[in-house]
């Protein structure tokens, strides 16, 4: 059986992505890396610097920012969702909008989670955000 332990996004801009994701989730920083080497099988490397966010307290789903500071590189976040679960959904689309994020679609009742609400927004390289309000057990 697999686990998904993190979900990596291209970001143009590290360290304003990491103030935006931090201020609307409140996730911590939990490393930097710059100028990490990655070599490939067929010879060739490139540089990445990264950004590890997660929640405080935790090493698990850990959402980790990624730059290619030596290549250009075109970070339109095509093909690119990051799903979020919070406690008030609604409150995360304000803060999403007054971080600079693009709320496309505002916390509303799905068909596809009976109770809950489901919002999308962007981030600064349009990648898509969608957040999740689960249902409240009474």
């Amino acid at each position: 059986m697999a686990k998904l332990g993190f979900t990596g996004i291209g970001v143009s801009n590290l360290k304003k992505s990491s103030d935006f994701y931090q201020k609307i989730l409140d996730l911590e920083e939990k490393g930097t890396y710059e100028n990490v080497e990655v070599d490939l099988q067929d010879g060739t490397s490139f540089c990445i610097d990264e950004i590890v966010l997660g929640e405080r307290g935790s090493e698990e789903n850990l959402l980790i920012l990624m730059n290619w500071p030596n290549e250009e590189r075109l970070y339109d976040g095509h093909n690119v969702k990051v799903v979020f679960a919070v406690d008030d959904a609604n409150l995360t689309m304000d803060q999403i909008r007054n971080n600079g994020g693009i709320v496309d679609r505002e916390a509303l009742p799905h068909y596809t989670i009976e109770g809950g609400l489901v919002g999308m927004a962007r981030d600064f390289d349009n990648n898509v955000i969608e957040i999740v309000q689960w249902p409240k057990e009474n």
